[in-house]
């Protein structure tokens, strides 16, 4: 029943979603979307941190890290492969792309890299004033790719051209219609992740048993929290607006991770809490290879179905050693 209410929810928050943007044009629609999702999704990581204690210390990293590898190589990596296939070849604004994987890549190093690397507190911590530092240059960088994306360059965010688009000339909803699938956006969101959460302990009791590791169970929730925008940004390529799918899913990321770690470093330094950040090897690895194989991917503002390939292998081999270590 819980798995029918999700189901359900997951699809009525993508047509409310879509109903907005359209409302409010690009790219206002997909930051909307992105922003409401997060917030959402570090209310519910702050609520298990306060309650879960000291074995939740490494919630916040493990959520974001799969949320950011869903987002770079799964996400992205369908929308190119079913994008090229229909269409052969799409076409995007580099000059957005760019400005967000600067801010993504400076973001993911300096919050999940740099920690294990740092000499003040042994591990892959930061000591308070370092975190409280990182907390403040996240925000900074979050907020001037929101000022770029919305009021500076929002034309890089545009798609180049309107072609091929089929919602072009429909008419927008009205504003009563706008303001109701708003509000029922955010109450589609907030089921979402109240079910996510409830589902959560029968997914870690199937994912013991089979002798998984418990880090899947991040993923997993990782997952049924990032459907909607997945589903949008799946629409959307089918519907050869590319540009759309990245705007929703660099700018997913972005926000998980510039919104995520302040909320935990003010949650730490009221608690006491030590936060856990830095990530090991293997996940650097495959994080660095993410990064560098998207970077490629989107370098020149034309994609096909091959490099939607690569990433959904990427994507794969993430699963594949979460599993098998």
């Amino acid at each position: 029943m819980l798995t029918v209410l999700l189901i359900g929810s997951v699809l009525a928050a993508v047509h409310h979603a879509e109903v907005v943007a359209h409302k409010v044009g690009e790219p206002y629609g997909t930051l909307i979307l992105a922003l409401a999702i997060t917030i959402i999704e570090v209310a519910l990581i702050v609520s298990l941190m306060l309650t879960g204690g000291p074995e939740t210390t490494a919630l916040a990293r493990d959520t974001v890290l799969a949320a950011v590898m869903i987002i770079l190589t799964g996400m992205i990596g369908i929308c190119l492969l079913a994008g090229g296939a229909k269409f052969r070849e799409q076409e995007f604004s580099l000059s957005g792309v760019s400005v967000a994987l600067v801010a993504l890549s400076a973001i993911l190093v300096l919050t999940l890299i740099l920690p294990n690397y740092t000499t003040s507190e042994p591990g892959p911590f930061y000591n308070p004033i370092q975190l409280g530092f990182v907390a403040i240059i996240s925000l900074v960088i979050y907020a001037a790719f929101v000022l770029t994306q919305t009021v500076r360059h929002r034309d890089y965010f545009l798609p180049p051209n309107a072609d091929g688009e089929e919602d072009t000339h429909a008419d927008p909803p009205s504003g009563k219609t706008t303001l109701v699938s708003g509000l029922l956006l955010a109450a589609c969101l907030g089921i979402v992740v109240l079910l996510a959460k409830a589902l959560a302990p029968d997914i870690e009791y199937a994912i013991v048993n089979v002798g998984a590791p418990k880090s899947l169970v991040g993923i997993i929730i990782a997952g049924v929290v990032l459907l909607p925008e997945g589903l949008a940004a799946f629409n959307a390529a089918r519907k050869n607006r590319l540009q759309t799918s990245l705007n929703l899913a660099l700018g997913s990321a972005l926000a998980s991770i510039g919104l995520t770690i302040p909320a935990v470093a003010i949650v730490a330094m009221i608690t006491g809490m030590t936060i856990t950040l830095g990530i090991d090897m293997k996940a650097t690895v495959l994080l660095l290879l993410s990064l560098f194989t998207i970077m490629l991917s989107l370098a020149t503002g034309r994609t096909n179905m091959m490099q939607g390939v690569v990433l959904l292998v990427i994507f794969a081999t993430y699963l594949f050693t979460t599993i098998m270590p």
